[in-house]
């Protein structure tokens, strides 16, 4: 029997099954990956991940769906249901405590708190192999934009320093019931490895970044001002007058450095 979907929740459970074949097929699970789902719904990608992987954590809030999960998964493999907002998952610890080196994490993410939980797994990348994510694809386009594109942004630069990201295939409205009123993307999240990680403190960096792009029409010497002052950004080899989207993550860890 299906669930109904909860709006509080921001559920749309995902039913066609060309979508889930690729979005599985993405992921390419191997048996003994440590595969974990946050929000599962009815199970949609979770029992082909499983009948792979043959072990699988999910987390689940909603917990009418939890005992249907359970009773589909029996015959596939060993599901194990962490019944939890995501937000308040210590990945690290979850990883230590499955016995994995680091954790492959996939998930149809609710729209309303996506970019949360995309900067709290992020917080845990030296725990994670990959991360595969359908979001609205507004996000994905945000997620992976460039400098000097209209979208590029403070959610582009934070997770492009830490993650190469790579967007994958759009997902209609009509594969989810019920369909949302937006088109959905996949996408992929591989953690870099800790030499390419920025050599600066993260608190500046979010503070640097959060200041240049907070009024995106002006330079970078006004919205920086009482965190770098004009002369050392140009010794930076950044011109003041430019505009946060024209820069590249990098230059945002230099100006970091800076502070």
């Amino acid at each position: 029997m299906n669930a109904r979907p909860k709006k509080s929740f921001g559920q749309h459970f995902l039913h066609e099954k060309r979508y889930i074949e690729r979005i599985v097929s993405s992921i390419a699970p191997k048996d003994g990956d440590t595969v974990v789902e946050i929000g599962p719904g009815e199970g949609a990608m979770t029992l082909p991940l499983l009948a792979v992987a043959k072990k699988l954590t999910a987390i689940e809030l909603d917990t009418d769906l939890i005992p249907g999960l359970q009773e589909r998964a029996a015959p596939i493999g060993e599901l194990r249901i962490v019944h939890s907002d995501v937000l308040k998952v210590d990945f690290t610890a979850l990883a230590r405590e499955l016995g994995a080196e680091r954790l492959r994490i996939a998930g149809n993410l609710p729209y309303y708190i996506s970019s949360p939980i995309l900067f709290h797994c992020v917080e845990h990348a030296p725990a994670i192999q990959d991360m595969h994510f359908m979001l609205q694809k507004e996000v994905v386009d945000r997620m992976a934009a460039e400098p000097g594109s209209k979208v590029y942004g403070r959610l582009s630069v934070m997770l492009q320093l830490v993650c190469k990201v790579t967007p994958l295939f759009t997902v209609p409205p009509g594969a989810f019931r019920p369909p949302p009123k937006v088109d959905s993307a996949v996408v992929r999240m591989v953690p870099l490895p800790a030499e390419q990680l920025p050599k600066a403190d993260p608190a500046k960096i979010h503070a640097v970044v959060k200041a240049a792009f907070a009024m995106r029409r002006k330079t970078l010497a006004n919205t920086l001002k009482g965190l770098v002052d004009e002369a050392t950004i140009r010794e930076l080899g950044i011109d003041p007058r430019a505009r946060a989207e024209t820069l590249a993550p990098g230059d945002f860890v230099k100006l970091a450095n800076a502070t």
